[in-house]
């Protein structure tokens, strides 16, 4: 029998069953990375001696009685996470001898449920785009179309579970990282609620792993099921036992809804800064059609929804003023020369981003004020609805374009756009901290995987995982690349 691309539920059914042993899987997954990954590249440091020492060790503790929730299961991390003997690189040339001594604390947290770790799964310069290909490790390939991008920055780890190399994986998300990839290679993912998950030990090199998180960004699961998504969520969540308090209970809520009759969801189609491709707006309409099919109510617009392009303006500025903090100071201040240069009526989005990446203390203050405003309108919306509905990008995984990000344009429906602006429907979620589920909703007519996302109120994460675990069981989930 083959497991390779079974769920991690039935995979820990099967070994406490005594149907197959921890050894098993993990000889079947690391003999289907050597024989399928030279195409697509998805794992980029392989610890394939650890990983079967580590498989039995689960053998032999299932055999002493123990039973945790991922006892014996083989999974991937992206590379970005720290992982005791093994190089992270981000990425970046110079850093490829670069190994930290301890595991970040997700990894920490998933090995000490029972995991078993393959390896490492490929990721962008920095993390920094929607595709996953670097200097050191090279590029990372789509399973359904090798001729096009994985996404990124989590785009391994989206082919690791497209490929079935491993039943789970660890990714991170900061603009669509998670999601992009997931959606690109028909998979499933989620942005967990910002601060749900202790991020310590996800850091570049050569920094030091503190409990702290930076702004706006957050490490999550990622799986071929819904209920797998919640599974490795329950082991990755919780606070950073180094913080000394925590303003909030970090306990995952119970879903606001069992069925999905009971469920009130807003469903968005169109952006006011940049169009949505016709593959991506069907795969819309088609959950939109599973949702009233099942009884849900569905509503196409609500007057309390934030202001979008204000939004994105907002997203836009904050995300910049974080990534620009990072860069070397002459092009900082390069970017402050052709900020100081730019009109007064300038208000498009690369004049947005551009003056956030110079943002005065004051100026960030003043936004993260404003971000606070537009919190306050999403707890007004997940008062008379339980999940938002809408696009994670315009299109599908598009061609491999290592241009520089500058000059990049993205093509929707034959129409060129700036390559950056997709990214305002990832900082939907992103800027006000909200939990986001990535479903797989269709292919487009090239025969690609298109997903789309189910936005749910802060910390009840589990209302649009269960709301994923429904639509899964109304429109399909995963499916292998043919």
């Amino acid at each position: 029998m083959e497991w390779s691309f079974r769920p991690a539920e039935e995979l820990a059914a099967a070994l406490r069953a005594g149907e197959v042993t921890s050894v098993e899987l993990t000889d079947e997954a690391i003999a289907r990375i050597e024989r399928d990954d030279k195409a697509t590249n998805a794992i980029c440091v392989p610890d394939f001696d650890r990983a079967r020492a580590a498989a039995r060790d689960a053998d032999k503790a299932r055999a002493r009685g123990e039973d945790q929730s991922l006892l014996g299961i083989p999974v991937t991390v992206k590379e970005s996470y720290n992982i005791a003997g093994l190089p992270t690189t981000w990425g970046v040339p110079g850093f490829e001898t670069y190994v930290p001594a301890e595991d970040a604390l997700a990894v920490s947290r998933v090995k000490a449920a029972g995991a078993v770790v393959l390896g490492k799964t490929n990721v962008p310069f920095m993390l920094a785009d929607l595709q996953s290909y670097n200097e050191i490790y090279g590029t990372t390939n789509n399973p359904w179309d090798l001729a096009r991008t994985s996404g990124g920055s989590s785009g391994g780890s989206a082919v690791a579970l497209a490929s079935g190399f491993g039943a789970l994986s660890l990714g991170s998300d900061i603009a669509g990282s998670l999601r992009t990839p997931a959606h690109f290679c028909g998979v499933y993912a989620h942005k967990p609620s910002y601060g749900l998950v202790a991020s310590r030990g996800h850091v570049p090199p050569p920094a030091q792993a503190l409990p702290s998180d930076r702004d706006l960004a957050v490490v999550g699961p990622m799986a071929r099921t819904a209920r797998d998504l919640t599974l490795l969520l329950d082991v990755m969540a919780g606070p950073d036992p180094l913080t000394l308090g925590v303003a909030y209970d970090l306990a995952l809520r119970a879903a606001r809804h069992e069925r999905l009759a009971d469920f009130r969801v807003l469903v968005l189609d169109e952006h006011p800064l940049i169009p949505t491709g016709s593959a991506v707006r069907a795969a819309v309409n088609r959950v939109a059609d599973a949702l009233v099919d099942g009884g849900a109510r569905v509503e196409r617009r609500s007057p309390l929804l934030p202001d979008l392009t204000e939004a994105a303006a907002l997203y836009m500025q904050l995300l910049l003023s974080n990534l620009a903090a990072g860069y070397p100071v002459a092009a900082y201040e390069q970017m402050r020369t052709h900020a100081a240069g730019l009109g007064a009526d300038d208000r498009g989005l690369d004049a947005v981003r551009l003056r956030g990446a110079v943002f005065s203390h004051r100026e960030w203050i003043e936004a993260d004020n404003r971000r606070e405003l537009h919190r306050h309108g999403w707890r007004q919306l997940f008062a008379e609805f339980d999940a938002v509905v809408c696009p994670i990008t315009p299109t599908p995984a598009f061609p491999h374009d290592h241009t520089d990000l500058s000059d990049r344009w993205i093509d929707i429906d034959g129409v060129a756009y700036p390559f950056g602006d997709q990214l305002v429907w990832a900082g939907l979620a992103t800027m006000p901290g909200l939990p986001a589920t990535t479903i797989p909703a269709g292919r487009s007519p090239e025969g690609l995987p298109v997903g789309v996302q189910l936005l749910g109120p802060m910390f009840e994460d589990r209302t649009p995982l269960r709301l994923a675990e429904l639509l899964e069981q109304q429109i399909g989930g995963f499916e292998a690349p043919k």
